[in-house]
């Protein structure tokens, strides 16, 4: 993709899917025009998340490798207790797959404009599952880094950076220039895996569940993984997870003590651990209502630190896709990108 046919994209697309909030028609075709060719990324066209993505370190690198940055995508409007859900130059931001359903969030608009082939990958941040939520309702790859590995604006430490592109293999530049990855990691399979359908706390719909349990079959059959009988059973987070949002760390850090014991005592045995990345499906416009939380299988990892992925895994009976979460060690977030390309070469899938 060329920063040409990512923008006739957008001009014919973003009216009925609204991810993008601004684009930078003219400035992208100027850089795409005066970019050093030699360079790694030169004339790669890229969406930032929010209007001040084009600031944030992962773009400042992208940009020094030659990627032109097309325009800042959509997240939520203001005001709102739930944060699954954008709102772009044209109204609400549209599924891809559903236009009645959300795309996720909070990086709503940068899964979409790489769902959509707007952008060939996209920026994101995630403190509760900002990636992996709307990657895995989009049907697209999504990765959060290991916190604290980038910089982040985030004082209370959940928040980490994070990618969005169409495929975990079509993610590998941004790992290469923004994370420095080695060109030459290899990971091992089958990978050593743990399987947990609902971390055991979280209510997962059974469809979803079901999706994501085929597409881990897929793997096992494949070769790709190799299950280990190690206890995925962790406390629920929600709690402390909103007192460390709200400032009150101390408030939370039993929960989080207690957690990062179980999940040290898991990767001591084991490369990655996956479970659903949403325990629902796209919710519509109006909302999931206060007492549901699509965030129920992610920001655990947020609070935790790991670097975690979605993949695409599948599709609901009503046209809604499901993503698989991959999470594996701190730090191992080269490592984890390999293990998702190994992973979605056995995952493709076609709409029901």
């Amino acid at each position: 993709m060329d920063v040409a046919r990512a923008l006739e994209t957008i001009g014919r697309l973003d009216p009925g899917l609204s991810a993008f909030v601004e684009v930078w028609g003219d400035r992208a075709r100027g850089l795409a025009g005066a970019v050093d060719p030699r360079l790694p990324l030169a004339g790669l066209p890229f969406a930032v998340k929010g209007r001040s993505g084009i600031g944030s370190y992962a773009a400042r690198r992208l940009i020094a490798a030659g990627a032109v940055p097309v325009g800042s995508t959509s997240v939520p409007g203001p005001g709102t207790y739930w944060q699954t859900w954008g709102l772009g130059t044209h109204g609400p931001t549209r599924n891809p797959w559903r236009a009645d359903r959300t795309p996720g969030g909070s990086s709503a608009g940068s899964a979409v404009a790489v769902a959509a082939g707007m952008a060939a990958l996209a920026t994101g941040s995630d403190g509760a599952g900002s990636v992996r939520i709307p990657a895995a309702w989009c049907g697209v790859f999504g990765l959060k880094t290991t916190n604290g590995l980038l910089p982040s604006p985030d004082r209370t430490g959940l928040a980490s950076a994070g990618v969005l592109a169409p495929t975990a293999e079509e993610a590998r530049p941004y790992v290469r220039c923004v994370l420095d990855g080695d060109e030459d990691t290899v990971v091992e399979v089958p990978l050593r895996a743990v399987w947990s359908p609902d971390l055991g706390f979280a209510d997962v719909d059974r469809e979803v569940l079901a999706v994501a349990r085929a597409a881990l079959e897929r793997l096992m059959s494949a070769g790709v993984v190799r299950l280990q009988a190690r206890n995925a059973s962790l406390l629920d987070p929600v709690e402390a997870w909103t007192a460390v949002r709200a400032g009150r760390a101390a408030e939370g850090a039993e929960v989080r003590e207690e957690n990062d014991r179980r999940l040290d005592a898991l990767f001591a045995g084991a490369d990655v651990l996956i479970t659903p990345a949403t325990p629902n499906r796209p919710h519509g416009h109006d909302g999931p209502g206060r007492d549901v939380y699509s965030t129920a299988l992610t920001w655990v990892f947020n609070l935790s630190g790991h670097p975690a992925a979605s993949l695409p895994a599948g599709f609901t009976s009503d046209g809604c896709p499901v993503g698989l979460q991959l999470v594996a060690p701190r730090g191992s977030d080269v490592s984890l990108l390999e293990m998702s390309v190994a992973a979605e070469r056995h995952l493709i899938t076609v709409r029901p």
